[in-house]
């Protein structure tokens, strides 16, 4: 039975916690009458053991890395090592307060000086902002700085270049910066179509955002000719660098040519993803940039001293409070440092490695519509299943997880007809890869014997298949109060 909600569990009375009676005497209200509540707010009313029981059911419906193999493509949900975490917890990190003065947080400030330096040389850009928040924040970052660094040239540039297979984020962050979108289409290879870029190259584009490896797992073979047809236009190169783990330690977004690139700290450097907490999105940039970098940006000093440099009259300002997400990127730091440059060449070349395996066990049970070389990912296609016997990419998806396994990103990239975006990670191990492509292998075999099966999975969860859509579009937050009202003040 589907764990009910914890209003559903309250009870007239009930606590798990008492607070002490205020020691600060009272000089009278402290806020206007007229914002003063004149009830309580109709807040659940359960004991501690009520609340835990409810959070660790819940915490036993919910699927994660730790417990069972995750390879949502795309989003790289890899297993984050236990050392990181503590490290990051250390109660010299965790108690500085974001006003400290600078002389009073220098381990602080040096750890984070030394990730910029090494996240220079793993991009081969020199220019770093540790702001952003999320993947998604750091490519709006780099556009907005795009933007600057064309009015501070007096140019107007309205357009900016986008892969038919590109995430979603990235036309939405073009829009949010002021810019227009173009499609570039792929081609057969499923890379950039260098005729159809052509065709758009003139002085309205200020730049391209392109994907490398892109979101089929295919390395753009062409990105320096890519970053060359740009420049010559006068126009960027910005890689989303979503898929960075594919290549670290082996090849270098900078030394192809690119202006700029985001890096998904969770998808890269093995940092916490998901769930709504914070994120981290750095930004690296090419020389002529950096003087439009958000700030703070953390500066050594000749004297060793470390500190936050807060003015630069280019800069586009703040993107976030105070310097971003810090514990999150004390995680990324000691992930880099424990591994050194052999470790993260070692997290590309496992990375790959696995992708390439497995997609070539699963390629027997389901169409490869591209069939390059695939880096980290790869991209499946169950067309031919639903034209056989009526069973689609969502009815897969659902099936696998009664086999204890969390679908693969579905219906992503747009360019692949009923696309399954199956991505290990570099942290799994074969058993793990030849478990998921038998338990495929079983699926399309019952999906062509006993289509009804997959069609109503998932059949082990509290809830089957909700209507998604319809959630969405009729919003529906009634809910029935239990029949005890809520205390007034009085």
């Amino acid at each position: 039975m589907p764990e009910p909600l914890i209003f559903v569990k309250s009870q007239s009375g009930q606590r798990g916690i008492r607070f002490p009676d205020s020691d600060v005497p009272d000089s009278g209200p402290v806020l206007p009458e007229r914002l003063l509540r004149r009830q309580l707010p109709p807040l659940p009313e359960v004991s501690e053991r009520s609340v835990v029981r409810h959070i660790t059911i819940l915490s036993r419906e919910n699927f994660c890395v730790d417990t069972n193999f995750y390879p949502l493509g795309s989003c790289t949900m890899k297993y984050n090592p236990r050392c990181n975490e503590r490290l990051a917890c250390l109660s010299e990190f965790t108690d500085l307060h974001p006003y400290q003065a600078d002389e009073d947080c220098q381990g602080t400030l040096e750890m984070l000086w030394h990730l910029q330096e090494l996240l220079k040389e793993i991009t081969g850009l020199p220019g770093v902002s540790l702001q952003p928040a999320a993947g998604a924040h750091g490519e709006l970052t780099a556009l907005l700085v795009f933007a600057a660094w064309f009015r501070d040239r007096g140019q107007q540039r309205t357009t900016i270049l986008v892969p038919d297979s590109a995430h979603g984020t990235n036309p939405a962050s073009c829009h949010i910066a002021g810019f227009a979108t173009a499609e570039v289409k792929s081609n057969k290879a499923g890379l950039v179509d260098m005729d159809d870029l052509r065709s758009h190259l003139d002085e309205s584009v200020a730049g391209m955002m392109l994907t490398c490896p892109n979101t089929l797992g295919l390395f753009e073979t062409d990105v320096a000719e890519i970053a060359r047809c740009l420049h010559d236009v006068g126009a960027r190169l910005y890689i989303d660098g979503a898929n960075m783990n594919a290549v670290l330690g082996i090849t270098r977004p900078g030394d192809w040519g690119a202006d700029a690139i985001h890096i998904n700290v969770h998808k890269t450097f093995s940092t916490p993803h998901g769930g709504g907490g914070p994120g981290a999105g750095p930004i690296c940039v090419a020389e002529d940039l950096e003087p439009f970098l958000p700030l703070p940006i953390v500066e050594r000093a000749e004297t060793g001293m470390y500190r936050l440099r807060t003015s630069g009259e280019k800069s586009i300002g703040r993107v976030r409070g105070f310097l971003g997400q810090v514990g999150v990127l004390i995680r990324a730091y000691c992930y880099i440092r424990r591994l050194g440059g052999q470790g993260l060449r070692g997290v590309a070349e496992n990375a790959v490695l696995n992708a390439r395996y497995l997609r070539e066990r699963c390629r027997q049970d389901l169409d490869l519509p591209y069939d390059g070389e695939s880096m980290h990912e790869f991209v499946l296609s169950a067309k031919g299943l639903k034209d056989a016997c009526g069973v689609r990419a969502l009815d897969i998806a659902k099936r696998l997880i009664d086999h204890g396994i969390h679908p693969p990103t579905v219906y992503f990239p747009l360019t692949v007809e009923e696309a399954l975006m199956i991505e290990p990670t570099e942290t799994e191990r074969r058993r793990t890869l030849d478990h998921f492509a038998d338990v495929l292998h079983e699926i399309v075999a019952e999906a062509r014997e006993k289509p009804d099966v997959l069609h109503e999975a998932p059949h082990t969860t509290a809830v089957c298949r909700p209507d998604e859509v319809g959630a969405a579009r009729e919003l529906d937050l009634h809910f029935d109060w239990p029949e005890h009202e809520p205390k007034s003040h009085d």
